[in-house]
């Protein structure tokens, strides 16, 4: 297929950002030695500006080569629900009464774990938490669990190597843990009403072999660090007053109502504009809102949806030229260039795939969905929560995939093994 000039002028500003982002700590350099414009080095070395910057390049190209018309017409066909729904779940998870509650409910779990220092604590968020994600969203499971090992664990002191490779594991886990419903994994999500895929299927197919390679991940990182963690005490928070049990409810009935609405744009910003309503009028009980950063990761995979609808014309025909083996490994390098849910979405729109290919498809999407912070769509929620607490308050690319790598082969070896 020949590409039109948007589409190439679209897939070499899809390359620019991806390697921009490797590439975003320099321009935060930049801004220290050119103080006068330090302002604009400081933006672009926002990783989560990166997609949205590029992104504005292409609809001002689109502009130039079509007119006004052509740009507005373009913007207007991608659909940007995904965007706004990880920016409302991100904000309503990472309230008091639903980060209190999933703390609370992880600290009984660790104290009955006989284990030493924070290892208890440590090895139960990185798998409850991405486990939980297949019931409240991916999303909401990221945020949960960033916050939680934010607060509890990186705000007291970690070793460098342990903040890199817990980030790791957080990242894969978040990817294949919410594999076991057929409606929380973006990947999954994009396929499964076409393919018939329920519960069920996703439980008995898919879902247990992910369940077991989050386990082995957490466990594995938990050993790997014993003595670091063993010897490390949790930071004290600051007393909180309990958020009283009906105010927790109301909160959980807005984030389900948001989660089973999740396709209806309509529906889940009107209820979180009556949630912004309700966290204004019981204000005692709720920190500041993380609104700032939740429209940051918006940003970043809005831009990722704009970039992303020119990369059809040599991604599908890439896909489908692979058999179902090459397409696991295949499927699994790609997500580290693209978002997994557009791979899925292509292999949907064609027909006459084998039940063989499909599941390769998506376990090889899933699998490589930690490698790098576009990888899956929760990953921008982590890292903008996170990377506060590593060095210069920003995570190395590079370092990112290498701690990325062995729960990758762990959930590799889960799908294609087992």
């Amino acid at each position: 297929m020949t590409p039109s000039p948007i589409e190439l002028a679209g897939a070499i500003l899809f390359a620019i950002a991806i390697l921009h982002t490797f590439t975003a700590f320099y321009f935060s350099r930049l801004g220290e030695r050119f103080p006068a414009h330090a302002g604009i080095w400081h933006l672009l070395g926002e990783v989560e500006v990166v997609f949205g910057f590029w992104a504005l390049v292409l609809v001002l190209f689109i502009f130039v080569q079509g007119g006004s018309g052509r740009a507005v017409e373009y913007l207007d066909g991608r659909n940007f629900t995904e965007p706004l729904f990880v920016f409302v779940i991100m904000v309503m998870a990472a309230t008091r009464p639903i980060l209190q509650t999933v703390k609370s409910g992880i600290g009984l779990l660790a104290r009955a774990v006989p284990l030493p220092g924070s290892m208890g604590f440590y090895f139960i968020v990185l798998t409850l938490v991405p486990l939980l994600g297949s019931f409240i969203t991916e999303p909401a499971a990221m945020t949960l669990g960033a916050l939680i090992l934010a607060r509890g664990l990186f705000a007291s002191g970690l070793s460098e190597r342990l903040k890199y490779a817990t980030l790791g594991v957080l990242f894969v886990n978040v990817s294949i843990g919410g594999t076991l419903t057929s409606f929380a994994a973006p990947p999954v999500l994009m396929v499964a009403a076409k393919w018939n895929w329920d519960m069920a299927f996703m439980l008995t197919h898919i879902g247990w072999k992910a369940a077991l390679a989050v386990c082995v991940n957490a466990a594995a990182v938990t050993l790997l660090f014993r003595r670091e963690l063993a010897a490390h005490r949790p930071a004290l928070e600051e007393r909180q007053e309990t958020v009283p049990w009906q105010l927790v409810v109301v909160h959980l009935l807005f984030l389900a109502g948001v989660v089973a609405f999740s396709h209806h744009t309509a529906v889940f910003m009107g209820l979180f504009l009556f949630f912004l309503g309700v966290t204004d009028a019981y204000e005692r009980f709720q920190d500041r809102l993380i609104l700032r950063e939740g429209l940051m990761v918006a940003f970043f995979l809005a831009g990722l949806v704009v970039l992303g609808g020119q990369q059809q014309w040599w991604l599908q025909d890439l896909l489908m030229s692979m058999s179902s083996t090459a397409v696991f490994y295949g499927a699994t390098a790609l997500t580290a260039v693209t978002d997994n849910a557009a791979l899925t979405y292509l292999g949907s729109l064609v027909e006459g795939l084998s039940g063989e290919f499909k599941y390769a498809l998506v376990t090889g999407a899933v699998t490589g969905g930690g490698l790098t912070v576009i990888a899956n769509a929760p990953n921008p929620a982590g890292m903008s929560i996170l990377k506060a607490y590593f060095d210069n308050e920003s995570v190395s690319p590079l370092y990112l995939f290498l701690a990325a790598v062995p729960p990758t082969l762990a959930a590799i070896l889960a799908f294609r093994l087992l």
